[in-house]
């Protein structure tokens, strides 16, 4: 009997997969919706009374029903980063030139529409969905794995085939207009909050805490790069994975093109300029990808973003207002920025009543005078900004508007450094937005997460004289007399936020790094530093040079971190940190080499290897005592060179004279340890 039910629940199972995957993905309908209707409600009384032969997958699982109290944070096996974005062809031309300069001869792109959605990430193991996570910060995301199992275009198992055994496939969760449309004015009939865009009704629904509400709200998806061990060994191009992963029972975008030159991505642009308007989904730009993964590789990635993609967003949407005034905000670096009052204006969906200016440069570039009459956009369809002033609709004597001299917090005289376009004020000891600035980011959830202080009551303790520098938080204990008199702030409180403070001494050496707010240092830089440099005392002896030797790490990145080591000011707020007892050097864990035949030597890596992905080369040449670095200079020892190698890493290693070994050799180096 039970083998009976088993089977018959393996059978329904099966059946409504294939027919999911014929009409979600083929876009081909087999069976009518009633039909599938009534065989859904079959399997779904026979999981219920037999919950035991219920598939983890099963397609009874797109009706939803799980509640999640709160989401698990999952750390993404590779980050996902974000696209820079261009708005200009010359810019698009620029990337493909740096492209070419780096590989040595022009490349294959391939194009793809950028979706206007919420980036997700789907593992599957064994041809089964076993996760779903969300970008997040890009280094981790949100467990949604239930709330995903919703969306009728993503499979829970694929049809038999030749997939990896483990892999990642990554797309866009968005909705349809006439879908966030019809269920936007549902909402306001009942009286509820609506969504400005498609795309904040997507990211909401997919965090919902139940997944029967989720499955009510028609989500769909388009998948479009794949992440898995040693992919090189099944595909070489992405261009050929996209087509195979179609096979697989993925929904892929019919709309991607393979270009072989830029004046083809750009006829690509130009078409879809147009055309974008005439789908049923936003899109906001193009994606550009380098479809050579060999030469993905080659290229490799910034901190924050792939050197081998970009993107190009088109123009927004625009409308015209009157600029009332300009008010200048002293950022936590010192950084000063113009922002533009505007009359409330309707723009994409949302009321817009301020707008970034950037600079000086742009205020000079824009021709700005009081009272002027503007363009306003969304640059990618986010942030408003003044695109032109209307010269014809200007006053006779209007006045011009002119960027300020002096710090509007301080008065201190702004400087400017070469080659950059902001002002900055350079009393950051003494300019209240700077030292609150600083103080409201170190506390915060992603440096050192202090609980029980907010920004509100940095500013009180600002006020009142009790922070002044970041170290003054581990003084607050001795001030107790001085916290009760603050104005809703009772004993509970106080413990609440010297408790936090205490518990911030334990965060890890990166984490204390990022939370300095050191110009240009943000969690990724701060984490690689830490890891390069173990300690302070090493960071503080280091030059430049040997700062921006670590991988990923420029020179600005560099200059900026050595000045500010540099600084008495900053030295001696260092030293109060750490005679406070916070971290200053990396929790060493105990490392097994499997040999030290390689210690004391620098290596760079560079082209496609047979045996080897790169990530294993890197982890074998480490656990035999070598040192990674990440830019050819006097201080490397050997760069082990595979095929495709970029020209430019070539010549300036033979400039050098760096030994130029193949993977061969390097395995012989480590076997006559």
């Amino acid at each position: 009997m039970s083998q009976d039910i088993q089977a018959k629940i393996e059978q329904l199972t099966a059946e409504l997969n294939e027919y999911n995957y014929q009409y979600y993905v083929l876009a081909n309908s087999v069976i009518s919706d009633f039909d599938f209707d009534i065989k859904l409600k079959e399997l779904e009384k026979l999981e219920q009374e037999y919950p035991q032969f219920r598939d983890p997958n099963s397609p009874t699982l797109k009706v939803g029903g799980d509640i999640t109290s709160k989401f698990k944070t999952v750390k993404h096996r590779w980050p996902m980063l974000s696209l820079s974005n261009t708005y200009s062809e010359q810019e698009l031309r620029d990337f493909d030139n740096r492209v070419q300069k780096a590989i040595g001869h022009p490349v294959e792109y391939v194009c793809e529409l950028k979706f206007d959605g919420l980036s997700i990430s789907l593992t599957y193991e064994n041809g089964k969905l076993a996760q779903a996570i969300t970008r997040g910060d890009g280094v981790q995301g949100d467990d949604v794995t239930q709330n995903v199992k919703t969306i009728r275009k993503i499979p829970h198992q694929l049809k038999k085939s030749d997939y990896p055994e483990i892999f990642e496939i990554r797309g866009e969760i968005f909705m349809h207009k006439s879908a966030f449309l019809r269920l936007n004015k549902e909402r306001e009939e009942n009286g509820e909050q609506t969504y400005a865009n498609p795309r904040n009704f997507a990211s909401g629904t997919i965090k919902l805490q139940d997944s029967a509400e989720v499955a009510k709200r028609p989500l769909d998806c388009f998948l479009y790069f794949l992440y898995l061990e040693n992919r090189n060994k099944f595909f070489s191009t992405h261009w050929e994975s996209l087509q195979k992963v179609k096979d697989w029972g993925f929904h892929i975008s019919e709309h991607s093109k393979l270009c072989s030159s830029i004046d083809d991505v750009l006829e690509f642009v130009h078409y879809w300029d147009t055309a974008r308007h005439d789908l049923s989904y936003d899109i906001d730009g193009i994606v550009i990808k380098v479809n050579d993964y060999s030469y993905q590789e080659e290229l490799g990635f910034t901190a924050k973003s792939p050197r081998w993609a970009t993107s190009f967003k088109f123009k927004a949407e625009r409308v015209e207002t009157t600029l009332n005034s300009v008010s200048y905000q002293v950022g936590r670096t010192g950084a000063v920025t113009p922002v533009a009052n505007l009359k409330p204006v309707l723009l994409a969906g949302t009321t817009v009543k301020r707008a970034s200016l950037h600079n000086a440069n742009e205020i000079e570039r824009l021709d700005l005078h009081e009272g002027d009459t503007v363009f306003v956009e969304k640059g990618g369809e986010i942030i408003p900004k003044i695109i032109a002033a209307n010269p014809d609709k200007r006053a006779a004597d209007a006045t011009p508007i002119h960027y300020p001299t002096h710090c509007p917090e301080c008065n201190t005289k702004l400087v400017r450094q070469e080659g950059e376009a902001v002002h900055y004020c350079p009393n950051e000891n003494g300019c209240k937005p700077q030292i609150v600035g600083k103080v409201q980011h170190f506390i915060g959830r992603k440096m050192m997460d202090i609980q029980g202080l907010g920004d509100e009551t940095i500013e009180t303790l600002y006020r009142m004289n009790l922070v002044r520098h970041i170290s003054d938080l581990y003084t607050l204990h001795e001030k107790r007399d001085l916290l009760v008199t603050i104005e809703r702030f009772g004993q509970k409180s106080i413990d609440n936020m010297l408790k936090g403070i205490e518990e911030s001494k334990s965060k890890p050496f990166e984490k204390v790094l990022f939370a300095l707010g050191i110009r240009h240092v943000g969690e990724t830089v701060a984490k690689k530093l830490a890891l390069y440099f173990k300690n302070l005392e090493n960071l503080k002896t280091a030059t430049v040079e040997d700062i921006a030797s670590v991988q990923d790490i420029g020179i600005r990145i560099a200059e900026s971190l050595y000045a500010y080591l540099h600084n008495q000011d900053n030295l001696a707020e260092l030293n109060k940190l750490q005679s406070y007892g916070l971290q200053f050097q990396i929790e060493e864990k105990e490392i097994v080499l499997a040999g030290d035949g390689l210690s004391g030597k620098t290596f760079l890596i560079s082209g496609v290897f047979v045996d080897y992905s790169r990530e294993q080369l890197t982890k074998l040449i480490e656990s035999h005592g070598g040192k990674m670095l990440s830019s050819i200079s006097a201080k490397l020892n050997y760069l082990v060179a595979g095929d495709k190698m970029g020209p430019s890493k070539l010549a300036k290693a033979e400039k050098l004279n760096v030994p130029i070994i193949s993977e061969k050799e390097l395995l012989q180096m480590i076997n006559q340890e």
